[in-house]
């Protein structure tokens, strides 16, 4: 294959765009990749999640969503992403990589069927930079028999045409969530099984509390506080075993208990670079791979984006990739990761960006039931939260109806470090979920809870469930009130500018009805 001005090792989402961009950009470009070229997020990970909800979300049967998630994910082929890949001049290797040398890459042919050794031979690829894009791996808990049951990935449960009758979904993160509802929706009976005390415990304990409230009702049995010790098949399926002595049977086990970066084999250590075993490839503001032994590796360059690198998720890697990119491509860039979003896309969503709440910061919350999005809607209860520090926002999560959409302004105001005196002043569309933010912009700028709530407290106005969708007393006989002529009103008449046809005015003041044949 002979010498690159840049290799990348994964063909991730972060891989294949460091590979276009710098291959556009005028550099030669090799990408070697031993699974799907798009790596999980559009196969098995994100797409197929996604479209599983919202298929549930409308009500569609578990063929039809299966139909839906294949055609969405090209039935696993990535023929297509690898063809753009070539078109834009990419050299794509199917195989595993490994550092052999100072610039040297060693490229192993993918095994074929049980294992046997394909035709391909080994290559060596040289190169001036090198990216590692080689992303994560299921991590599988220390559980006692866990090898002898049948147990899923989440990527194999993301692929799979069965429903199960009951499945264990093991790890409370988003993942799991995810998961849960997703199979709860369909029919299957689902137990969900978190170590911490409450789901998502990365974030605030509010966001979980919600989401618990939320599967719960959808049918999920959900157990908190106590992780599995032991697996072990039965006669009817297999049987899980918690440590405060609860058991749970089900027919399969879905394994959503935590990833790690995909580091082992890659040969690091030849340029010098150490890693704890589960720890994520140490980086700079730059993406440029932190510890590399320049008296080994010379003027060539390492770095990393992606899920190596720690931050989990498919636009954090797409944002990594480009900062990579214009690095080497001569354009100075750093990487700000001061407002990544963290997304769940159950129903109610979660979305949280920024910083988690800590000693010094200003905490502020706006419940969505306060607005009258909330008001008209049949959706659950949901909230805002939203942290400052020397008036400037730097965190925030919210759970509610796509709250994945509505939040994104909170994004851009922690990236762009924008004055809560300013947010404060920001106009939201009504009727929408997003005033709530308006209300705790304006608690956290201390100028109130919001021209919406102001008003209606200053009206008397109350929930419409309360008022029973009666016009207040006064509008009543206001609306019903007869227009008679005020006698006080003196003058000559003014004249109209045009004719009046009488028949015209007649013919307009008949009331206006509707056949409902030709009505469509």
């Amino acid at each position: 294959m002979g010498a690159f001005d840049v290799v990348v090792l994964g063909g991730g989402t972060a891989g294949v765009h460091v590979a276009l961009e710098v291959a556009r950009g005028g550099k030669s470009v090799a990408l070697v990749e031993a699974g799907l070229i798009g790596g999980e997020s559009p196969y098995l990970a994100c797409l197929p999640s996604n479209s599983l909800l919202l298929s549930a979300a409308r009500g569609e049967a578990w063929e039809d969503a299966v139909d839906r998630r294949d055609d969405v994910t090209s039935g696993l082929d990535d023929s297509a992403a690898a063809l753009r890949l070539v078109e834009a001049g990419v050299t794509v290797i199917r195989g595993t990589g490994q550092i052999t040398g100072p610039a040297t890459v060693q490229v192993s042919p993918v095994p074929g069927v049980a294992g046997e050794s394909p035709d391909e031979p080994t290559v060596s690829l040289t190169y001036s930079d090198l990216v590692i894009a080689t992303g994560c791996e299921p991590l599988a808990p220390p559980i006692e028999g866990l090898s002898d049951i049948p147990a899923w990935t989440t990527a194999e449960g993301l692929c799979s045409p069965d429903l199960p009758r009951r499945l264990i979904v093991l790890g409370g993160g988003p993942a799991g969530c995810e998961l849960a509802q997703i199979y709860a929706a369909f029919g299957s009976q689902v137990t969900l099984v978190e170590a911490e005390p409450g789901l998502l415990p990365c974030e605030p304990a509010f966001a979980g509390e919600i989401l618990a409230a939320a599967l719960r009702r959808a049918g999920v049995e959900i157990c908190l506080g106590s992780r599995a010790t032991k697996a072990e098949r039965t006669p009817e399926g297999l049987r899980i075993a918690l440590e405060d002595g609860m058991q749970i049977d089900a027919d399969r086990l879905l394994l959503a208990s935590g990833r790690r970066p995909r580091l082992s084999g890659l040969g690091l250590d030849i340029l010098g670079v150490t890693v704890p075993p589960g720890q994520a490839l140490p980086t700079t503001t730059s993406c440029r791979v932190s510890g590399v032994d320049d008296s080994v590796n010379g003027s060539r360059r390492v770095w990393a984006a992606g899920d190596v690198t720690g931050i989990t998720h498919t636009h954090a890697s797409r944002y990594q990739a480009g900062v990579v990119a214009a690095n080497i491509l001569g354009r100075r860039r750093e990487a700000d990761y001061s407002a990544i979003p963290r997304c769940v896309f159950t129903t109610p969503s979660v979305y949280s960006v920024g910083e988690a709440p800590r000693p010094g910061l200003t905490m502020v919350q706006a419940d969505l039931r306060d607005t009258a999005r909330g008001r008209l809607g049949t959706d659950e209860a949901g909230c805002v939260e939203l942290y400052a520090e020397d008036g400037v926002l730097v965190g925030a999560v919210a759970v509610g109806p796509d709250a994945t959409a509505w939040m994104a302004e909170v994004t851009l105001a922690i990236r762009a470090k924008i004055p809560v005196a300013v947010l404060a002043d920001v106009v939201h569309a009504f009727p929408t979920h997003g005033e709530a933010l308006e209300t705790a912009f304006r608690k956290l700028a201390g100028t109130g809870g919001g021209p919406v709530v102001a008003d209606q407290e200053e009206k008397g106005f109350r929930p419409l469930s309360e008022l029973g969708m009666e016009t207040p007393e006064d509008d009543a006989l206001e609306q019903h009130r007869e227009v008679v002529a005020d006698d006080t009103v003196t003058g000559a008449r003014r004249e109209v500018p045009f004719d009046v046809d009488e028949a015209d005015a007649a013919e307009q003041a008949r009331a206006v009805g509707f056949d409902d044949d030709e009505y469509r």
